[in-house]
């Protein structure tokens, strides 16, 4: 089942074409990664679905419901997390929280147990008592993750979670969502951390310039920017002749020799559409009387299938 649809969903700000006839389907379920780079219209899709603008034409769907005329029906089910907080001044954290559980309609006991697992699942219990203002960067994007969860809804759209935050900030970002995907929560992510969206995501999409290019598992996209990848070989000897003789062979789009703790390394680049098997470069340094100490294939990972797929262009 479809969770959230688009059907040439399109959003233009004056002459600005922002999105440009957008047709994606999400799962309910699934973790889906938007990437793109910046301006390429990820977040005014978000933002889109979180029923705060309205398409130019086109048409998007949550839980089978119309943006723009059953908003009253979307929003129940979504929570929308921004790239920044935004939180209230002079407040605590469990005022803060028991704020927008009222607002969500949740009063008495209910409210005082709902905010008692939202501190718990986004390991905030020991903060309740603290100041918003005075959370670090990660704990303030916990907090906003909690903030949406007090109603329990089916659909999560966060922008950029794990903009500025620390390293740590980031795998503890990163395990929380990983939980609400065990939770059966469906989830669209826009980042620019592409290892982690890899990790994460059950299918990732890439839009530039408002158009989506590709949308589908990440070991299909990494099949559709050509697999190949790169392979480090390191020579006893002569590096420089073997980096000639690899220049010639066909299939072979780049060699480079690098000099890393006195190891002079010969990096080659695979042509997918070269037809040469990565199996067959070492025999090729062999048959001419070259000696391997080493050979390593690096495997394609989400950026370089990202930066093979799109040229940085912008609405």
């Amino acid at each position: 089942m479809a969770m959230i649809e688009t059907v040439n969903l399109t959003r233009k700000y004056g002459d600005l074409v922002a999105l440009d006839n957008l047709n994606l389907t999400i799962e309910q379920g699934s973790c889906y990664g938007f990437i793109g780079p910046n301006g390429a219209g990820k977040t005014t899709t978000i933002k889109i679905l979180a029923t705060l603008l309205k398409p130019t034409w086109g048409e998007a769907r949550v839980d089978g419901h119309v943006v723009g005329y059953q908003n009253h029906l979307i929003r129940p089910v979504i929570g929308y997390v921004p790239d920044f907080l935004g939180a209230y001044e002079d407040m605590l954290v469990c005022e803060y929280l028991e704020f927008f559980a009222s607002c969500y309609g949740i009063h008495g006991a209910k409210r005082t147990k709902v905010v008692s697992e939202v501190l718990d699942l986004t390991d905030l219990a020991g903060k309740r008592s603290a100041d918003v203002n005075g959370l670090s960067r990660g704990m303030q994007q916990r907090l906003s993750v909690a903030r949406v969860l007090l109603h329990d809804p089916k659909v999560l759209l966060m922008d950029e979670p794990s903009s500025g935050l620390d390293p740590r900030a980031r795998i503890e970002m990163r395990e929380l969502l990983k939980e609400l995907r065990r939770m059966g929560k469906t989830i669209l992510i826009s980042s620019h951390i592409l290892f982690e969206l890899a990790e994460l995501c059950t299918s990732v999409g890439i839009v530039e310039q408002g158009k989506l290019l590709y949308s589908g598992s990440v070991q299909e996209m990494i099949a559709r920017a050509g697999g190949g990848g790169v392979v480090h070989i390191v020579v006893d000897e002569r590096p420089k002749e073997a980096a000639l003789l690899l220049k010639q062979v066909r299939g072979i789009l780049k060699v480079a020799l690098e000099r890393e703790e006195q190891t002079i390394r010969i990096e080659v680049t695979i042509d997918p559409k070269g037809g040469l098997p990565v199996s067959d470069i070492p025999s090729r340094l062999i048959a001419q009387g070259f000696r391997i100490a080493r050979f390593t294939q690096e495997p394609v990972s989400l950026e370089m299938a990202f930066m093979r797929l799109t040229k940085g262009l912008v609405s």
